[in-house]
């Protein structure tokens, strides 16, 4: 594989996505932004969404709030005859700064890694358009 493949979605996590008390956000929806990030690498890839068989390895790191802007990065690292490997990171961009007042955040000049992972997706070569 000549080209990096990458793909990156950003986006607020809002009240409706805080699970916990204190505003906090399950680390389950960390994972589902990472499967869209998959979603997106293998259409990039194959031109077919394919299917997600197996995560590796996921990792917390860090807590995420109502409020926090979340950016999802994701890429393949390796291409077999129809599976493609991939690493995922979430990094927070923004945080919300409830302890100054209701719509108080902060931009970061070093995003906070909150999770990582790295998975497998096939893409069944009868859906392969690539």
């Amino acid at each position: 594989m000549e080209e990096k493949i990458t793909s990156t979605l950003r986006l607020r996590m809002s009240a409706k996505d805080a699970h916990y008390g204190g505003n906090l956000v399950d680390g389950a929806h960390m994972v589902h932004l990472f499967g869209d990030v998959a979603t997106e690498l293998l259409i990039k890839f194959d031109g077919d969404e394919g299917l997600f068989c197996a995560y590796d390895n996921v990792e917390f790191l860090a807590p995420t709030y109502a409020g926090d802007y979340i950016e999802a990065y994701g890429e393949i690292t390796s291409v077999g005859n129809t599976s493609r490997k991939m690493k995922f990171e979430a990094r927070k961009v923004v945080q919300a700064r409830p302890d100054i007042s209701a719509s108080a955040a902060d931009f970061l000049e070093e995003p906070i890694i909150v999770a990582r992972a790295t998975g497998t997706c096939v893409t069944p070569k009868e859906c392969k358009r690539k």
